[in-house]
């Protein structure tokens, strides 16, 4: 959806000006938008796919449905075998490995130019042919997310009122490490893609996209090492957590904005140089009104995916602290699926809510 947003309006414009058809426009417009942001998108669904902890986890994850995630988070916590675990989260980061290289030698620049920021107008979405295609994967994909909603809604949306307290505090420890999260990615993110983009180094974006690969627990498993000699590690168990969930979600923040910085570098770079602007008035008045959309963006994913996470709390928190998503596992493995249920209605609303916000905020267009 950002690719297809950072196409200037003034491009489909000229277009229309040239009768162009819609695959005239597929071809010209899209395809290279496309050749530039599929890569990058395909690295991150499945590295996310290779990291899958929390679904099979919750299901059970017998023999046959066992990632590798799962069979780390088993080798540590059910046979403390850290050797077994140390070889799993290898080999997870050099098969993670392999498809970020490969992804980021596939992708190639667009060099689409400035634009005003002006709306786009599809005035080839009007047919029929392509309304009814819209229409139907439209509806198959909310079908596909709306259905196991609507099943917590039933069992859960009566229990919402008379949640546990613990519940409620819970909530309330997510959305203060979401929050950090946010934070944290920001300071990490901004300064590895003004590198990536001033240095044109696409080794940067990989090492940044290669976080992905190293898993939670294996992260926490090292920390815990680390910390336990020298401090309470339980105490620690929220900031460690935050940093963590940050780390995590610096591809996505790279993903997003290294492109965005890259074109705007590109467009007014020569322009600020020659005006002496660098440092923090360069970050003011160019890259900030400038980046607000994949910077909202940005802020959203991360405090969507640090409120749901289920992966170093799992391995740090103490029975009185647990966040949102820990406890709602807590309150499935003791059978009650009911408050279970009204648990994960809070979560969702608290996950739409924090990424709406932060995303229309990052909507409002930059000064021409």
């Amino acid at each position: 959806l950002q690719g297809w947003l950072a196409i200037p309006g003034e491009r489909f414009r000229l277009a229309a000006a040239l009768g162009f058809r819609s695959r005239d426009i597929a071809r010209h417009l899209e395809r290279p938008m496309l050749r530039e942001v599929l890569p990058g998108a395909f690295l991150v669904i499945f590295l996310l796919c290779l990291t899958s902890f929390a679904v099979a986890l919750a299901l059970g994850g017998g023999p046959r449905a066992t990632t590798i995630e799962l069979a780390i988070y088993q080798a540590f916590r059910l046979d403390f075998d850290l050797g077994k675990a140390a070889l799993l989260a290898l080999v997870q980061v050099v098969l993670g490995g392999v498809v970020a290289l490969i992804a980021l030698r596939v992708a190639l620049p667009a060099g689409f130019g400035a634009g005003l920021d002006r709306s786009v107008a599809r005035w080839d979405a009007d047919g029929r042919g392509a309304k009814v295609l819209d229409t139907a994967l439209i509806t198959a994909a909310t079908l596909f997310l709306i259905l196991p909603i609507l099943s917590i809604a039933v069992d859960g949306l009566g229990r919402v009122a008379s949640l546990p307290l613990i519940v409620w505090t819970s909530a309330l420890r997510s959305i203060g490490v979401a929050l950090t999260s946010i934070v944290i990615t920001f300071a990490l993110a901004l300064p590895i893609a003004a590198f990536a983009v001033h240095r044109r180094s696409r080794l940067v974006e990989g090492l940044g996209t290669l976080t992905i690969v190293a898993s939670p627990l294996v992260i926490g498993t090292g920390l815990f090492i680390v910390i336990n000699p020298i401090a309470d590690p339980f105490a620690l168990a929220l900031p460690v957590t935050a940093l963590v969930n940050a780390t995590m979600s610096l591809p996505f923040a790279l993903r997003a904005l290294i492109p965005a910085l890259g074109q705007v570098e590109a467009d007014y770079g020569r322009l600020a140089d020659s005006l002496a602007m660098t440092g923090r008035a360069r970050l003011r008045r160019l890259w900030l009104p400038r980046l607000t959309r994949p910077l909202g963006f940005t802020a959203g994913l991360t405090g969507a995916l640090s409120l749901g996470d289920l992966g170093v709390i799992a391995l740090f928190a103490s029975p009185d602290s647990p966040t949102l998503p820990l406890q709602i596992f807590r309150l499935m493995t003791a059978y009650r699926m009911e408050d279970a249920a009204g648990a994960s209605l809070v979560l969702l609303a608290l996950s739409l809510g924090v990424f709406w916000l932060f995303d229309q905020g990052g909507r409002v267009n930059a000064d021409a």
